[in-house]
Formats: structure tokens, sequence, C-alpha cells
């Protein structure tokens, strides 16, 4: 089943035959979905999540099993599973009953003080990684690579920067990569969220007030956590965060890498007509090449 055809009905026929209790209950789509599931209101306090492929399932028994082991460890709200569903109705297949966050995604509603952004979110990564790590998911498929060496994406960040050659700074794009892959992790594994940006940050009043989607959540390197600081900050902001997070430079050359690779691989599907809206839809600052910019320029002036 396509993540088009995970709707509405296919919900409400889910909902019956396995939760009949939950039956009467409106169910209705999310102003923000994400991309590698299908989420739907389910009443005023419940959410529910449907991945839309095969790939994602394994991320269902992995939220259900360490989410409330982190939650009264981060200083922030995060999804609380309750319920999980079984494939049915011709949904193919397992799925999940989570709690309803209040706040609304950055993503939609902006940040307009981006210094107290910087300070909420180095808070909140600061306890994540203070998690004892038990025996928690160690990187891999399940986590995208997510907490892993970004040097898995090595060949592929290197074919979109060559095909990029008339659109961003190649050398300098290479030169941030380079740096990014000379130095592995080399210390203490944590917990990491996996996708800190700001589709997956929800704000009340200009403040965080949540962090969702911990589907690519894993034990490892923390660099992949740190992208928001070019993705999303700047200036006096993106100081505050680093200074705040504390890591060695050798981590923040490995962020800026995971930083530079996500924006390279979404330049090419970028709307021609919006080029912009690729940033938007992540909740980045800039559009991708803005990003590209930003750790580019970022690196060039570090002594």
């Amino acid at each position: 089943m396509d993540k088009a055809e995970i709707t509405v009905e296919v919900v409400s026929c889910l909902i019956s035959e396995q939760f009949p209790q939950w039956v009467d209950l409106p169910i209705r789509p999310v102003a923000l979905d994400g991309w590698d599931n299908t989420t739907l209101r389910l009443g005023e306090t419940m959410s529910v999540r449907l991945p839309s492929h095969d790939m994602y399932v394994a991320q269902i028994d992995k939220e259900h099993r360490w989410l409330p082991v982190l939650a009264p460890r981060v200083p922030l709200p995060i999804p609380q599973p309750i319920a999980k569903g079984s494939p049915g109705c011709g949904f193919p297949r397992p799925w999940s009953v989570y709690g309803w966050l209040e706040g609304e995604p950055a993503a939609l509603v902006g940040v307009g003080d981006r210094d107290r952004l910087a300070d909420d979110l180095a808070g909140f990564l600061t306890a994540l990684q203070e998690v004892p790590v038990g025996d928690g998911p160690a990187a891999g498929a399940h986590s995208f690579n997510r907490g892993g060496p970004v040097a898995q994406w090595d060949q592929q960040t290197r074919s979109c920067i060559e095909r990029l050659a008339a659109e961003i700074d190649v050398e300098g794009a290479l030169a941030v990569w380079e740096a990014a892959i000379a130095l592995p992790w080399s210390g203490r594994d944590v917990w990491v969220h996996g996708d800190v940006t700001g589709s997956n940050f929800l704000m009340r009043n200009d403040r965080l007030c949540g962090v969702i989607d911990f589907g690519c959540a894993a034990i490892g390197d923390p660099a992949c956590d740190l992208t928001v600081a070019w993705t999303m900050l700047d200036g006096t902001g993106r100081q505050r965060f680093m200074d705040a997070m504390d890591h060695d430079e050798a981590t923040w050359a490995r962020a800026a890498g995971w930083a530079l690779w996500k924006a390279v691989i979404a330049i090419p599907d970028r709307p021609a007509d919006d080029p912009g809206r690729t940033g938007a839809q992540f909740g980045w600052a800039w559009d991708a090449d803005g990003v590209v910019d930003q750790v580019i320029t970022h690196f060039h002036s570090s002594p």
C-alpha cells in the first residue's frame, strides 16, 4: 500500500476492527504529515501512525520499547506509545497509536527567536545524550545509519556534488566532506534522535515544547543530531548551540558532513517552480542551496 492509499477510511477500518473502544472518535489528517509514515489524529488525545514502507516497520517495536525509557529523562514531551496495531483492512504492516502532543511543527509556524531555540535544543539533546545507553539499539538499517559513520554516504555525496557542479561551490563542498570522513567517532556512544529538524520540533508561543518522530533513534555518534547548527541556526544562535553542546572539532566536522549530505541529496529533487520549498518542508531556515552555503562558509571561517 502506497502512502497516498493510507487514508482516513483505512484507519477508521483498522480502529473499528482492532480497537473498538475508540470507534466513535473522529479521525482526521494532521497539518504536516511525515515522510516515512502517515500520521492522523484520533480524537483529541491520540494519534495514529502507519509506516508507508516495509523499511520503516522495525521502528515501531523500537519506539514502543524505548520511548517510555527516554521520556522521563528528557526535559520536553516526546511521543507516548499507547497501543500497537496489526495488519488489516488492506494495510499490510503493523502500526501504532500514540498520545497526542500539543504544539505546532516549526516547519509550519516558523521560529522567531533562534537564539532561544538554540538553548532549548541544546538542553534537550544534552539530556538525551546523558541517558544510559543500556542495551539500546546500535545504529543500523533501522536508523538509516543515523548514529553511524557519515562515511556510509560517501559515494552518494560525492556523486551529488559532482552533479551539482553548476549550482554549488564544489571545491568548498568537497573540503567539508573530506573533513567529515577523516576522523571517525571514537568516543562514548550516546542516544541520538536521528532526525533533528524543524518538522519534528513542536512549538508554542515561539518556544520548543515537544520533539516527535524517534523512528531513526539509535545508539552511536552524536554528530547526526548536530546538523541543526547549519540548517536552522546562524550567528549567535549557532555559537550558543555549539558552545552548549561542547563537542570536539572532529564531531562538528562530521556534523557538517551530515548537514551537507542532507542538502546535496535534496537539491536534485526540489520543485523547479519553488526551490525554497525544499528547505521549508524540513523546517530549515534556508533552501538546500543555502544550507550548503552555510556549511561551507562556516567551515572556511573556522580557525
